[in-house]
């Protein structure tokens, strides 16, 4: 099964967080797990805050990342379309809320969790979780919006 993010046009897939032509970024892969979002990642030692932990700011972005994803998956999923169909949908960042509830360990892999709140109109709202080992780390909420067709293009 491919992951959302393998059906973003060649144009608009240099995203340091999910973007499959960055080669230095996260390359996040999502996936649909019934009515819930999931991606699954494992940070590297130069994520560190503090020795064993996460830096917050890779965690927001994963977040972040994870829920235009998300937001995506679920305006094709609303049409009743697949993600390789045309014109494609993607999401830019409106909002990004993060609340950091416990340190995230470096020496797991992650999972990310989303949940799509609400879709109206060119505006889709995500609520994610990330977990460690079983436990909440953080929580966010994205509100993403709908790209101009024009975006991305030279």
């Amino acid at each position: 099964m491919k992951a959302f993010q393998d059906h973003y046009p060649d144009n608009v897939s240099h995203c340091y967080g999910c973007g499959s032509n960055n080669h230095h970024g996260h390359q996040i892969k999502t996936y649909w797990e019934g009515d819930e979002t999931v991606t699954r990642f494992k940070p590297e030692p130069f994520h560190t805050s503090v020795p064993g932990y996460a830096y917050g700011g890779l965690i927001a972005s994963l977040i972040d990342c994870h829920s235009t994803g998300t937001a995506a998956a679920a305006m094709y999923r609303s049409e009743g379309r697949d993600m390789d169909t045309l014109p494609p949908f993607r999401f830019v960042t409106g909002s990004l809320h993060v609340d950091f509830l416990k340190p995230t360990p470096l020496e797991t892999t992650l999972e990310i969790r989303g949940q799509v709140k609400e879709i109206k109109g060119r505006k889709v709202v995500v609520e994610t979780t990330v977990l460690a080992d079983g436990v909440v780390t953080a929580r966010g909420r994205v509100v993403a919006v709908q790209m101009p067709d024009s975006f991305g293009q030279a």
